[in-house]
């Protein structure tokens, strides 16, 4: 399981270091693509093969589904660790999450969350929780 926020930052090649506590469960080879929200996401091979599969079973007749495949799969790369603990990102993932410098890496139970530092503070900083929006979202999600 991922969890935690960490801050890094990328070289003028697009390399990233992958925090240490999340190296060990991304794997050798994993696999970064196209996230929700302009971050990108980072899945464990086989947390990505489950979402293949899911995506595989749902009928090409679906206008929707044909898109959103495309689109998780054209930006899809798989990625694996160089002997500094550091990912290359390209630079077309790089584009489309708008990061240049800082990057905030977060976990997020089966996957990690790639974020530009000024875009993840913008809507996710402490600053901006608000302990009844949170409650009233929970409790939406039958928590």
């Amino acid at each position: 399981m991922f969890f935690g926020e960490y801050q890094h930052t990328l070289d003028a090649k697009g390399r990233m270091f992958v925090p240490a506590k999340f190296r060990d469960e991304l794997g050798e080879k994993f696999i970064v693509t196209i996230g929700l929200d302009r971050c990108l996401f980072v899945f464990p091979m086989d947390t990505f093969m489950v979402y293949k599969e899911k995506l595989d079973a749902i009928s090409l007749a679906n206008r929707d589904a044909r898109e959103f495949t495309r689109f998780f799969f054209a930006g899809a790369c798989e990625c694996e660790l160089d002997k500094q603990g550091r990912i290359m990102l390209p630079a077309k993932l790089r584009q489309y999450a708008k990061l240049e410098k800082d990057a905030t890496v977060v976990g997020v139970s089966g996957r990690v969350e790639i974020w530009d530092k000024a875009s993840w503070e913008s809507t996710h900083s402490i600053e901006n929780f608000s302990p009844d929006e949170f409650s009233e979202k929970m409790e939406l999600l039958g928590f």
